[in-house]
C-alpha cells in the first residue's frame, strides 16, 4: 500500500456490527425522522433542502465509484448529472413520458455517452485522464448551453406536469421527498454491493497500482471503463431526480463548478469511504443552509471547513486513502524531485 498514513485497525466483530447497524440507523433517519420533522416545520423550502441533500448524496457515492474506489481523478461529472436530467427532461416536456420511464433511460443513455466518452481516454494516464474529463465536461456543458433547438439553450426545459408514479399524483412535498429517497437508498444499496465484492477489490486494486495490477492479470482499461460507465449512470439517475423535484433545469446547474463541488464532497468524507461519500456529501449541502442567517460570511466558512479538511484530515472523515496521495499519484513527476533534491514540474 503506497499510502503511509495508518490507522489502528477496527476488531472484526465490531466492524461487522457497525456494518450492520449503521445502514438500518441510517434508513430511519430517512424514511421516518426526517419527514416528521419536514412535516413538522410545514414549509415547501426545507422538503426540497432534504430532496437536494439527497440527490447530492447519490452523485457523491456515483463519484465514489470512479474515483474513491478506482482512482481515476474525475473533473467532469456534472456534465453527466446534466446529461441524465436533459434526458428526463426532454422526454418529460416533448413526449409526456412518466417518472418510472425516465429515472431508466437517463441512467441508460447518460452511461451510452459514457462509453463513447471512456473509449478514447482510459488510455490516458495520470493527470492526462483528469485533463480530459475536464474537457469532456465542458464540452457537454457548452453543448447543453448552445444547442438551442434541442435543448432550449440559456432558457433551460420547463417541465410542466408533477412527478406520478403509474397514475397516482405523487407531487406533494411528502410524496416526492419519499420518492427520491427511495430511488437514492435502492442506488447506496447497489453500490455499496459493488464497492464491497471482490469485483470492487479489483477496482482497488487499479487504485493502489494500476500497472500491478495490470501484471497480476486485471484487465485494467476494460475496468476503468466499467468503473466510469457505472459512475456516469449513476450521475444520470440523479440528474433525473433532479429534474423532476425542482421541475426546471438550466445548463448552470451542470458546470465545473458542481463538478468540483462533487469532488470536494468525497474528498472531505474521505476517499473510497461510501459512508464518507454520504457524510461529505450531507456536510457541504446543509452547512451553508445552517449558516445562511451569516449571509455572505457562510461561503468563507465553507471555505475554511474544505480547506482545514484537507489540512487537518488528509484522509477525510471516513477515508480509506489519503486525498493527497491519490493527488501526487496523479500529477506523476509534477511532485518528484531531481538528484538534488529540487523540485521538478509544477512543484
Amino acid at each position: 500500500m503506497s499510502d503511509p498514513v495508518s490507522r489502528p485497525a477496527m476488531p472484526q466483530a465490531g466492524r461487522s456490527l457497525m456494518s450492520r447497524v449503521l445502514p438500518l440507523v441510517g434508513a430511519l433517519l430517512v424514511f421516518a425522522l426526517i419527514p416528521a420533522l419536514l412535516a413538522h416545520f410545514g414549509k415547501g423550502y426545507f422538503y426540497q433542502i432534504a430532496n437536494l441533500a439527497l440527490i447530492f448524496v447519490l452523485l457523491a457515492a456515483s463519484l465514489h465509484v470512479v474515483t474513491g474506489v478506482a482512482g481515476l481523478l474525475h473533473l467532469g461529472h456534472a456534465a453527466f448529472y446534466g446529461v441524465g436530467a436533459y434526458t428526463a427532461g426532454l422526454l418529460a416536456s416533448h413526449f409526456d413520458t412518466t417518472f418510472v420511464l425516465t429515472i431508466p433511460a437517463a441512467a441508460v443513455v447518460t452511461a451510452a455517452i459514457a462509453f463513447l466518452v471512456a473509449l478514447p481516454t482510459m488510455r490516458l494516464v495520470s493527470i492526462y485522464f483528469a485533463v480530459a474529463t475536464l474537457a469532456i465536461g465542458q464540452m457537454i456543458y457548452l453543448v447543453l448551453l448552445n444547442w438551442v433547438s434541442f435543448t432550449n439553450g440559456p432558457n433551460g426545459v420547463l417541465l410542466f406536469g408533477g412527478l406520478s408514479v403509474f397514475g397516482i399524483d405523487l407531487s406533494s412535498p411528502t410524496a416526492t421527498y419519499f420518492v427520491v429517497a427511495l430511488v437514492v437508498v435502492a442506488s447506496l444499496v447497489v453500490i455499496h454491493r459493488i464497492s464491497h465484492s471482490y469485483y470492487g477489490n479489483a477496482l482497488r486494486s487499479l487504485r493502489e497500482d494500476d500497472q500491478c495490477a495490470d501484471a497480476m492479470g486485471v484487465r485494467t482499461v476494460a475496468m476503468k471503463m466499467q468503473a466510469f460507465v457505472i459512475s456516469a449512470a449513476f450521475a444520470g439517475v440523479a440528474g433525473a431526480l433532479w429534474a423532476h423535484t425542482t421541475g426546471y433545469i438550466a445548463p448552470p446547474d451542470f458546470d465545473f463548478a458542481e463538478s468540483i463541488l462533487i469532488l470536494s464532497m468525497i474528498v472531505v468524507g474521505g476517499l473510497g469511504s461510501l459512508p464518507g461519500a454520504i457524510i461529505g456529501a450531507l456536510l457541504l449541502i446543509l452547512l451553508p443552509e445552517f449558516l445562511r442567517p451569516l449571509g455572505d460570511v457562510r461561503n468563507i466558512m465553507v471555505g475554511c471547513v474544505l480547506f482545514f479538511s484537507i489540512l487537518l484530515l488528509p484522509r477525510g472523515l471516513f477515508g480509506e486513502v489519503s486525498a493527497l496521495a491519490l493527488v501526487r499519484r496523479q500529477l506523476g513527476d509534477a511532485w518528484t524531485t531531481d538528484a538534488k533534491g529540487r523540485g521538478v514540474g509544477w512543484r
